[in-house]
């Protein structure tokens, strides 16, 4: 026995041991798997070792957030779970559906969960609490507008083709770089010290959206407009391009909620569980573009 360990102190540091194995060894849910942020989340988990278990409605096993009886095939040997929802958190039925499936994830033994949730986003606030109320150890990551929301979402095409319509105003926004959450979201999966937290991840900085469209301008050498429009316009534009009307009504509220500025302001959470400060927009609009996210290309795939 080694000068000063007891055989107590032996037993309980063993014991220890083989709880860190066994919760390292068990699967993390990752619910969008293949999305912007999950993606990130699965690769992350991925390169330190950890199983992944993909939740897509593609996926083997399936899940679907529309179809209850995927959920316990994919939380089979699951520990933790990072959840997102799509097409947004703050749709009518998201709450019931994220308070179900906390409960059968609790009653199959997992111990976390990870919610993804939008900074200001008071839609949000019934599902932020199915996951608070669910008696497992849980904390909520509310971002911050994307940055990749120019590079690989819905903004994208119209960054390649020059002009960025949308009813911002000129509202400013602390534009978030998705590396910087997704590095978030793993550390409270697979650390100790987050229960309970709500996180408000922003970037280093606030930009209006002119602010954001100059900063690609330079970056890809190209010129990008942000032209602001009107909420019925831009409601309309979705309209007549397929969206559902539910959805269409939630971007229009995030939008609504972006101009009245409660949103105007950065935080520290990203330095204080990272131990860094965020990635600033200029230096994830010159990644994407030397990426070729704005080819054409890269934005009709």
């Amino acid at each position: 026995m080694s000068p000063g360990r007891s055989a107590m102190g032996g037993e309980a540091f063993g014991g220890l041991a083989d709880h860190m194995t066994t919760e390292s060894a068990q699967t993390t849910l990752v619910v969008g798997g293949t999305g912007t942020t999950g993606r990130r989340v699965a690769a992350r988990l991925t390169a330190l070792g950890r199983p992944v278990q993909i939740g897509t409605r593609s996926s083997s096993p399936r899940f679907d957030w529309d179809d209850a009886d995927t959920w316990a095939p994919a939380l089979d040997g699951v520990g933790a779970a990072y959840l997102t929802y799509a097409p947004d958190l703050g749709m009518p039925e998201a709450a019931d559906r994220i308070r179900r499936f906390a409960e059968l994830a609790r009653s199959t033994g997992a111990h976390r969960l990870v919610l993804l949730a939008g900074r200001g986003q008071h839609g949000h606030a019934p599902a932020e609490r199915a996951v608070q109320e669910s008696g497992l150890e849980w904390t909520v990551v509310r971002s911050a507008w994307f940055a990749q929301n120019f590079s690989e979402g819905f903004l994208a095409g119209l960054v390649a083709d020059g002009t960025v319509p949308v009813p911002a105003g000129d509202a400013l926004e602390p534009f978030l770089d998705v590396d910087d959450l997704a590095d978030v979201v793993v550390t409270a999966l697979t650390e100790d010290g987050h229960d309970g937290e709500v996180y408000e991840l922003t970037g280093p900085r606030l930009l209006g959206f002119a602010d954001a469209a100059a900063e690609i301008s330079r970056a890809r050498d190209a010129h990008v407009a942000y032209l602001p429009i009107a909420e019925a316009e831009f409601a309309a534009a979705l309209t007549a391009d397929g969206t559902p009307a539910s959805l269409t009504d939630v971007l229009c509220e995030v939008f609504a909620e972006l101009r009245e500025g409660d949103n105007a302001g950065t935080t520290d959470d990203v330095e204080r569980v990272l131990g860094r400060p965020p990635r600033d927009f200029a230096a994830f609009a010159a990644a994407a573009a030397a990426g070729g996210a704005w080819s054409s290309a890269a934005v009709r795939s």
